[in-house]
């Protein structure tokens, strides 16, 4: 007859401090990938234009939690593949049972690690990362005014969306030879020239550049020879942030905390709405107006605009359809689910992890860690995939998010009763 045993406080706590171990293991190694591969290539352009090495230190010190969120869940999985395939290379896992210990002194330890690891990535992902972003932009900002090289870089030519400036020298915060080609709000084209010119920060207005001894000259889209110009030893240009500050100026919903995406969400399906309600009165009109010439018959004159009403009425439909389908409520609901689907992938990958470490035959550590990465990158692709489908094809933001999560659990409780039954 087999005795079980109840759960061993002491193997709970080994078993525990292990998987730790292995878990910082992983984590320094995934850490030092993602840190390598974006922040110190974003500090080295940053220090190639002369910055001081204590500010590109903040930048990197503020850009730490998103390294963190994404390193924790995969060093979960490899940390928890490393250790249970030790133990089971080792024969240890052989001698719990033998010892009339069951599965549940292996999985308990493996899942506590796991909600931790969770709870400490969902931290780092939704108040250490958005909090971090804030103190990037400011800095950043900083950075910019006091060395305009960092963007608008000597003898070189910056495209924004409806502006080019082709920049001279640059010594300091003061940019020679400016030449600057616009749209103004209006539809006009624009152009100015200076000798110099200064960046400066406006605070809540956005950046300027201060030109000196200024030449303009606009002209209009159409009747081009219909133009004006002027000279002026001081002009004040400004230069909008999302242009040249880009994308460190504007925050994404992978920035933000849960609470503020839900928040716009909610803001994004109110205007939804109401734009929606607009086309449905435009259609309806279209309908209607289509209906009353179809009863008027032949004889009156509403008859002939039948094909225009027809015509007006299905473009109204098709652009209804294009208005249901608002990419930027996609991606900040696919942003919202994201936000736990990946800190809580490191409790999933724990139930996948335990029953393939419990696999090993020999050499478990390293067969772990080889099975991890793997796991990783399918894990990746799977969730790339679901993201690009959620975009593209409309699918549920939640089940494109959540798909990877819920096949490792699937997987993982498949294999286990099947553990267990042997």
């Amino acid at each position: 007859m087999t005795i079980r045993r109840s759960l061993s406080w002491t193997l709970f706590r080994y078993i525990v401090s292990e998987t730790l171990f292995s878990f910082l293991v992983a984590f320094l190694f995934f850490f030092f990938i993602f840190f390598v591969n974006q922040l110190l290539l974003m500090a080295q352009q940053i220090l190639a234009k002369k910055v001081p090495f204590q500010q590109v230190a903040l930048l990197i010190l503020y850009a730490l939690p998103s390294i963190i969120a994404m390193a924790a869940p995969f060093a979960s999985l490899v940390g928890t593949l490393m250790t249970i395939g030790r133990l089971t290379s080792d024969n240890e896992i052989l001698v719990m049972l033998s010892a009339g210990l069951s599965y549940s002194n292996i999985f308990l330890p493996a899942i506590t690690v796991g909600i931790i690891i969770s709870t400490f990535s969902f931290i780092a992902n939704d108040v250490l990362l958005p909090a971090g972003t804030i103190q990037f932009s400011r800095l950043y900002r900083r950075i910019l005014v006091s060395t305009p090289a960092l963007e608008l870089g000597a003898n070189s030519i910056k495209r924004f969306k409806d502006t080019v400036i082709v920049t001279g020298a640059v010594t300091g915060n003061s940019i020679g030879d400016v030449f600057i080609l616009d749209k103004t709000s209006d539809g006009e084209r624009r152009l100015i020239m200076a000798k110099s010119a200064e960046l400066r920060d406006a605070g809540i207005e956005g950046l300027s550049l201060d030109l000196s001894d200024a030449f303009i000259q606009s002209s209009k889209e159409i009747a081009r020879r219909d133009y004006d110009y002027a000279s002026s030893g001081f002009l004040r240009y400004w230069v909008p942030q999302e242009d040249l500050i880009q994308a460190v100026s504007s925050i994404s919903p992978r920035e933000m905390s849960s609470t503020d995406v839900r928040r716009e969400i909610k803001t994004k399906i109110l205007n939804l709405q109401n734009r929606l309600d607009e086309r449905y009165n435009r259609t309806l009109d279209q309908a209607l107006a289509l209906e009353d010439s179809l009863r008027r018959g032949p004889h009156h004159e509403a008859w002939n605009r039948r094909t225009n009403y027809l015509s007006t009425h299905m473009k109204e439909i098709q652009s209804t359809e294009v208005v249901k389908r608002d990419r930027s409520l996609l991606s900040y609901r696919l942003e919202y689910y994201k936000k736990f689907s990946i800190p809580f992938g490191a409790l999933s990958f724990v139930f996948l992890a335990v029953p393939l470490g419990l696999l090993a035959k020999k050499n478990g550590q390293t067969v772990g860690f080889g099975f991890g990465l793997l796991i990783a990158v399918i894990y990746w692709a799977l969730l790339l995939g679901g993201q690009t489908m959620g975009l593209r094809l409309g699918y549920s933001p939640f089940w494109t998010m959540w798909l990877p999560n819920t096949l490792a659990v699937s997987i993982g409780l498949v294999m286990c009763l099947i553990r267990i039954r042997q």
